[in-house]
């Protein structure tokens, strides 16, 4: 069996299908290999065997954590540019690697998996806002 140069399926990838930008690709793949690290991690904890296939809902919480360590508060806006919007893109991602031989799936993997995993705005926008104010705060006068 031929080895698959990834940086050639990729570019035929985004020839025919220009939704995604190369780093939402690139990311995807890194994201991935964070997320089995974690899984495998948590299955030696748990001492579960540790070789297992990593599920839509594990892999879309490694992408939220992977992306926050990355991009910290610009982690939306860098998405945006790539062309990732909600989870259900990083499915689409996903797919379009399996069907060009880039990742594999089971037979229980689908693209539903990744349908409304997490609102985005709640995963990478709302950890970097300023927490309310208590409302012993506002009634202290300023100290001079």
């Amino acid at each position: 069996m031929q080895a698959v140069n990834f940086e050639e399926v990729l570019e035929k990838i985004l020839v025919a299908d220009p939704r995604y930008a190369r780093d939402a690709y690139l990311f995807l793949r890194e994201a991935l290999d964070h997320t089995q690290k974690i899984t495998a991690r948590q299955r030696k904890a748990a001492k579960e065997p540790a070789a297992r296939h990593v599920t839509g809902k594990e892999l879309l919480d490694g992408i939220r954590d992977y992306a926050l360590q990355q991009f910290g508060p610009m982690t939306r806006s860098v998405l945006a540019e790539w062309g990732i919007r909600r989870c259900e893109d990083f499915g689409e991602l996903v797919f379009i690697m399996v069907d060009h031989r880039l990742l594999g799936k089971t037979e229980k993997d689908t693209r539903e998996d990744f349908k409304g995993g997490y609102d985005f705005e709640e995963a990478f926008v709302k950890p970097f806002r300023p927490a309310p104010k208590k409302k012993d705060d506002e009634q202290k006068p300023a100290k001079a």
